[in-house]
């Protein structure tokens, strides 16, 4: 491997697998630049993380909106924050989006996680994210409100990235909300040239959501055999959208094990990874062949298909509705988590605008 500077620099020079860095992390994004990533992602998780761990970069600057904007609540600075945050990531990436022609280097901000229930709201969002850099690529939820914002935020030339998705319905319903977003443009005569949409799927978090729901439930499952269900997920949904032809890109997030790298290398996907399975999978010892193509045992997808009704309905193309897709179990665990890590993320800043009197400053 003398050629290649660590396995994820080999998976993305020798296969059709790219990767992201799954974090606005400078120090971290530049990591993953130098090892061939090609995006980064975020979410209201990963940016309040990435403040605590690098407020050194950020503590003046945040004193600095405050002052120049002696109007604006602690929402429009948080906003304010997390934009700013977006477009610094944007810049490192600015000359693979460059190489690549709008395909490629781009870096992924999530609209306003409460707006999960407005379609309108979740438009409105992604319009503005993408006039913040040409490199934007914007974040919306994969709820029924999500699906409508999808389309209609693509026919207006956004770059999407759907997410709070861990299922093939939801992937399923993402491709066709682009095509039909996609086929508007055209129409009327729009230009789809530099558009790069992508569908995520959590596939830890859908990993997570099987054990949860079986410890909830009772379920007599092994551990083991669910850290399979968000890679089974991804490879169906991919053999699909393969099939199909659709012009959206899935993506797998929310790394739990290695084989959420390892068994999906060769396919034309992204891997978004955060920083430590970066460590993690290039310091391993696993070989970075083809692994794509190769089946989930039907021993294991056949004993959660029996054992685990919330498999089914994540598994089979017709396993929800979108009318069902905000009562899904993993959806509604993700965004109770990104609404609250944007509520403390608020908080944060809320203690730049009026400190706690109670506590001596430092």
């Amino acid at each position: 491997m003398t050629e290649f500077k660590s396995k994820l620099h080999q998976t993305v020079s020798t296969t059709a697998t790219d990767y992201w860095n799954d974090s606005c992390s400078i120090e971290e994004l530049t990591y993953a630049v130098e090892n061939g990533a090609v995006g980064a992602t975020t979410n209201p998780t990963i940016v309040l993380n990435v403040l605590k761990k690098e407020m050194h970069l950020w503590k003046d600057r945040i004193f600095e909106i405050i002052n120049d904007h002696p109007t604006w609540s602690e929402v429009e600075i948080t906003w304010k924050l997390i934009e700013e945050m977006a477009v610094r990531g944007a810049g490192l990436l600015k000359p693979a989006y460059d190489h690549y022609k709008g395909k490629k280097g781009r870096l992924s901000i999530q609209t306003n996680p409460q707006f999960y229930r407005n379609p309108k709201a979740i438009t409105d969002h992604a319009v503005h994210f993408n006039t913040l850099a040409p490199n934007m690529q914007v974040k919306a939820p994969v709820t029924k409100a999500g699906i409508a914002a999808i389309e209609e935020a693509t026919y207006q030339g956004v770059s999407i990235n759907a997410t709070v998705n861990f299922t093939v319905p939801q992937a399923l319903a993402v491709a066709e909300a682009v095509e039909r977003g996609l086929n508007r443009r055209t129409a009327e005569g729009k230009s789809i040239k530099e558009m790069s949409p992508v569908c995520t799927i959590m596939i830890g978090r859908t990993d997570d959501w099987m054990k949860a729901v079986s410890k909830r439930e009772g379920y007599d499952v092994d551990p083991a055999v669910m850290d399979w269900a968000g890679i089974a997920c991804l490879k169906r949904a991919y053999g699909i959208y393969q099939e199909k032809g659709y012009r959206t890109r899935l993506l797998g997030a929310a790394y739990r094990h290695l084989g959420h790298w390892s068994e999906l290398i060769g396919g034309d996907i992204v891997l978004t990874i955060p920083y430590e399975w970066q460590l993690k999978i290039n310091a391993s010892d696993i070989e970075v062949k083809e692994r794509m193509n190769n089946p989930v045992d039907p021993a294991i997808i056949n004993e959660m298909l029996t054992k685990i009704p919330d498999f089914r309905r994540a598994y089979e193309p017709n396993g929800m509705t979108i009318d069902e897709f905000d009562a899904y179990g993993a959806t509604v665990r993700t965004l109770r988590g990104f609404i609250s890590s944007y509520h403390e993320l608020q908080g944060v800043v809320r203690d730049f605008m009026i400190p706690n009197p109670d506590i001596k400053p430092a």
